[in-house]
């Protein structure tokens, strides 16, 4: 191989734009995002209200259920979450001491974070990059109701209602409690009850986490307190109670309640967050504390069923679009709580149907409680237990912030995806600025060898004000713009399309000023040709920091080129530059396999450089999320004996996010025992840190040795799995149970699944088998749907639906 040069001779590259044309882009793409984009904390109008209650019977896969509360200490693992997708809370459902922690997705530390180390990449500190923290803890202190005193306790947490309960019986009056995050009433409410003539008496205290001071309004019912970070962010929230019968009054920053047959506490709370950077990412007209305080008083203007109602109607819109049945439990199983079921099914090695379908229930309702209208699920999603989250719950672009959203159009929940698509676009004109100012620091060992510079990229870690943490990381930019090209894919939507083609071309013009070329040798036939490689990188998070034409970035690369010229085609824009982007990918390097491991090789060397059995697998996202390579005939055997020997010499003991991983590769090479195995992995339970599930179903990360931490992207990967191991797509194919494991084959079912090309998908399925499925169109026309040897073609207008049977004919 010889010496590496630019791909592209520097007058044909985009130049550096002035700081003007920076400041314009920011504007521009400020305002529309402002306009479009994620809503900050503001008033909002009435919400609908719904005449009759919109709850339904709740099925087995649906219900989870424990016998003991959260200890004040264990909340990551053991409180249940709730949320709106921007206020959110874990809550520890204790008795004589109801704890929340809330959080608010927008409350960040931190800043631009616009200087370089001495070694060229960004700083990456709390006091720098930033961190998400609480906002704020809120307990509800019921004097005689500790455990010790009560009877027949029980907590639930109904997927299908978006609802946790409490219950438990104390001299002989039976007492419930019912906690949820309406998104309509933007407020966390708690509702106590009790039947048999019991009371409450106790005092609600509304505390912040960063030293603030919470005044009480004794005329106006309620407790507030509001502050300002160094950087410019201010944040508030505040609580008021009601009740039936009884008093409520407030006492100095506490309020009081007493006698009361029930009680009800509202809770909201925000900053002035905005995604404009034009604005630098604050709306100086929004006064967080006075907004919360109009919030909760508005909600507890009405009735707790009434709140009940509107969060229920709200959130089965979401929910509601995806039913899954994977098969029946015993009754033995389902007679335990969910945590002893979880240990049951790792002890016994019996398969669990319906826990396994409840874990990706579970999924989908994280994903409905943290990501609407707001920011992105980032390492912690949206809850917290501490102002000291590890990797500062960042978004990391390297694998994470992806595997957050793999499940979403899979499973019914398009709509939740959008949360994503509207931080790229915030963060777009801050990426672009740092990128062109700051990329090709002399420092910086990624910079581009072609002294060009032009598009955006991003580093591994980004935050919620335009900045960046830790190192540069070139291919980042690729693989986001292929998440948000995936989710194209399944809505067959062009005005996303156009919503997302400026970040698809800045992307690509990025790449067309870095690619290098250097000269290759094929190894059948000896002859010599003239490639494209990627410049200076690293193999997230794998291998030497210094390596051209790393497997991941040229997959990526490739990829981000197919899917920018499929977008000026259905766009009908710069129909020239996607043809010289055509033209670049047809001379990219593309990966082999290693003559000595039989390896796809990771960098281009036939030398493992790395460890066998890392957590990452990079060079195989051409597999998975990619679709270069695939068992149907059109990849090499070769290449895709290369794939699979990597994919099972990195083993599938890892941790829940990098299992997630192993399991959709092994789906999509249609292998259902592997893909089964990895997935139950991640219900092994977490004891003492170690990797596996926590007793609140948290995916559980050990950091180092005892010490484990709540990472939420295997809660969203490892649904994902499953949905791959009953559905594959891609524009133009559907197929039926890939991998379909024989734990699940007996008979099941699922509805709302999405599918690549613009599909909905119901599926029936006994004896491993399909008996039925319907195809309806969301925006695609036409498709072919394959089980085992047949296929058939089907063709429909949007909102039309086809139904397919008697597959083995």
């Amino acid at each position: 191989m010889d010496t590496t040069r630019p791909a592209v001779p520097p007058d044909r590259l985009p130049g550096l734009p002035s700081r003007r044309g920076l400041l314009s882009l920011a504007a521009a793409a400020g305002a529309v995002t402002a306009l479009g984009g994620l809503p900050a904390f503001t008033a909002s109008a009435a919400p609908r209200r719904p005449t009759e209650s919109p709850e339904l019977p709740t099925g087995p896969q649906n219900q989870l259920w424990w016998q003991a509360p959260a200890g004040e200490h264990s909340m990551i693992e053991q409180g249940l979450p709730v949320g709106n997708g921007r206020l959110g809370a874990l809550a520890s459902n204790d008795p004589g001491r109801e704890l929340l922690l809330i959080t608010d997705a927008t409350l960040w530390t931190g800043g631009l974070n616009g200087k370089l180390d001495a070694d060229g990449q960004f700083p990456y500190a709390r006091e720098n990059f930033g961190s998400f923290t609480l906002l704020g803890r809120l307990t509800v202190d019921i004097p005689d109701h500790d455990m010790s005193a009560v009877n027949d306790y029980r907590r639930g947490l109904d997927l299908a209602q978006g609802l946790v309960t409490t219950s438990y019986v104390r001299s002989g009056v039976t007492y419930r409690r019912s906690v949820f995050a309406s998104r309509p009433d933007d407020a966390i409410v708690l509702h106590f009850t009790q039947s048999g003539g019991g009371r409450y008496t106790g005092t609600v205290t509304l505390e912040g986490t960063h030293g603030e001071t919470t005044t009480g309004d004794r005329a106006g019912r309620y407790a507030s307190f509001g502050a300002v970070f160094p950087n410019g962010l201010r944040y508030g929230a505040a609580v008021t109670a009601h009740a039936t019968g009884g008093s409520v009054t407030v006492d100095g920053s506490r309020i009081d309640f007493s006698g009361c047959k029930e009680l009800t506490v509202v809770v909201s709370g925000g900053t002035n967050y905005a995604p404009d950077a034009s604005r630098h990412y604050r709306d100086l007209s929004v006064r967080p504390e006075r907004l919360a305080r109009t919030k909760v008083l508005e909600a507890a203007g009405h009735p707790a069923s009434t709140l009940l109602r509107t969060h229920v109607a709200d959130y089965r819109d979401l929910f509601g679009q995806m039913d899954i049945s994977l098969g029946a439990s015993s009754s033995e199983q389902r007679a335990q709580n969910t945590w002893e079921r979880v240990k049951a099914r790792a002890r016994d090695g019996e398969p669990d149907p319906e826990l396994e379908a409840a874990y990706l229930q579970f999924g989908r309702y994280l994903m409905i409680s943290g990501s609407r209208g707001s920011l992105p699920l980032n390492l912690q999603g949206l809850w917290l237990d501490g102002n000291d989250p590890d990797w500062m719950g960042d978004y990391h672009t390297d694998i994470n912030i992806q595997m957050n959203y793999w499940m979403a159009d899979r499973a019914g929940l398009s709509q939740c995806f959008d949360a994503l698509t509207d931080y790229c676009l915030a963060q777009l004109p801050s990426w672009t600025e740092l990128t062109h100012t700051l990329f090709n620091d002399p420092r910086n060992r990624y910079r581009n060898s072609s002294g060009r510079i032009a598009g955006w990229t991003v580093g591994i870690s980004t935050n919620v004000h335009g900045g960046m943490g830790w190192w540069w990381h070139p291919a980042g930019n690729a693989w986001l713009c292929n998440t948000l090209w995936e989710h194209y894919e399944f809505t067959c939507s062009s005005s996303y399309l156009a919503k997302i083609y400026p970040l698809l071309k800045g992307a690509c013009e990025f790449w067309e000023a870095r690619l290098v070329t250097t000269r290759v040798t094929d190894p059948d036939t000896g002859a010599e040709a003239e490639v494209l490689i990627a410049d200076s990188d690293w193999s997230p998070e794998h291998g030497p920091l210094d390596a051209k034409g790393i497997t991941y970035a040229q997959e990526l690369v490739w990829a981000l080129f197919a899917n920018y010229r499929t977008a000026s085609e259905v766009l009908k824009r710069d129909t020239a530059h996607a043809d010289e982007m055509a033209s670049l990918q047809k001379r990219l390097y593309l990966p082999r396999v290693s003559p000595r491991t039989g390896w796809l090789e990771e960098w281009m060397s036939p030398d493992n450089l790395g460890e066998t059995t890392h957590r990452h697998l990079s060079p195989l996202v051409g597999l998975f999320p990619g679709d270069r390579i695939r068992p149907d005939g059109s990849t090499p055997a070769a290449l895709l004996d290369g794939a699979t020997a990597l994919l099972t010499a990195r083993g599938t003991q890892s941790f829940g996010w990098a299992n997630a991983w192993r399991s959709l590769c092994w789906a999509r090479l249609k292998n259902a025992d592997k893909a089964y195995e990895v997935f139950v992995n991640n219900l092994r339970p977490s004891t003492g840190g170690s990797n596996g599930t926590a007793p609140n179903l948290f995916d559980i990360y050990e950091v180092e040795k005892g010490r484990g931490i709540f990472q939420i992207d295997a809660n969203f990967g490892t649904p994902a799995a499953a949905m791959e191991m009953l559905l594959y797509s891609r524009p133009g194919h559907v197929e039926l149970l890939p991998a379909l494991p024989d734990a699940w084959s007996t008979s099941g079912s699922v509805t709302g699944m999405g599918a690549r090309g613009g599909f909905v998908v119901d599926l029936r399925w006994r004896d491993g088998r399909p008996t039925e499925a319907r195809i309806r169109s969301v925006g695609g026309r036409t498709t072919t749907v394959s089980y085992g040897g047949t296929s058939r073609k089907v063709t429909m207008e949007p909102g039309e639906s086809t139904v397919l049977r008697e597959f083995d004919r």
